[in-house]
């Protein structure tokens, strides 16, 4: 499997011909989602949400759909009847020759005062899983984790925990737009230490083979 960046929390993975796009929100390229096949959304927050991207990768497809939480689901559905579909923690699903597994609730606490949304992670082919806003471990073994570097919802020593309990191979960030060109030497040297386990970043268009 051929893992691509692309900007913010959003991913690009290739397989038998096949490509499957996660989280392309508005931070992401314009064109993120298009040549999808399997298209995966996390939950509903705008920067791992964003509808025009969703309808153009859609449009440009006509065999694509979409599984995505119930929030989602219900602003695409009345529009491609048959292609979105909706899923929640604890479902399995092979679409394009992909095997997704689905763990997660509920998007991190930001603030007390803010209600919790649902969310989401995926674990792709038993091996890659994308959180998207939360530390959720799955109940299966991991060998690349997406990790959620920077976020309003997170700090440096969650982060750290977080890779220490899902004891992945490796650990390559996602969700990083806020994070800034200054900064991202004190986070690569607080995980590469603390982490426990190999940490990489990929810039925007950059590929691992996986």
């Amino acid at each position: 499997m051929k893992l691509t960046k692309r900007l913010h929390s959003c991913v690009q993975l290739e397989k038998d011909g096949h490509t499957l796009v996660i989280d392309p929100g508005v931070f992401s390229e314009p064109d993120a989602g298009l040549g999808a096949d399997v298209l995966l959304v996390t939950h509903e927050h705008p920067d791992h949400f964003d509808e025009g991207r969703l309808r153009a990768a859609l449009d440009a497809n006509p065999a694509a759909a979409l599984w995505t939480l119930r929030s989602v689901a219900e602003r695409m559905a009345p529009a491609y009847p048959g292609r979105v579909h909706t899923v929640g923690h604890g479902d399995t699903f092979t679409a394009a020759g992909f095997e997704v597994q689905v763990h997660g609730e509920l998007h991190a606490v930001v603030h007390p005062d803010i209600p919790r949304v649902t969310n989401v992670g995926y674990l792709v082919e038993g091996s890659l899983f994308h959180p998207g806003d939360a530390l959720t471990v799955p109940d299966a073994p991991v060998d690349t984790l997406l990790l959620p570097v920077h976020a309003p919802w997170n700090k440096i020593a969650e982060v750290v925990d977080y890779v220490r309990e899902v004891k992945p191979r490796r650990a390559i960030d996602i969700h990083d737009a806020y994070l800034s060109d200054i900064a991202r030497p004190i986070y690569d040297f607080t995980l590469d230490k603390l982490g426990g386990a190999p940490h990489s970043r990929l810039g925007a268009g950059e590929s691992a083979a996986l």
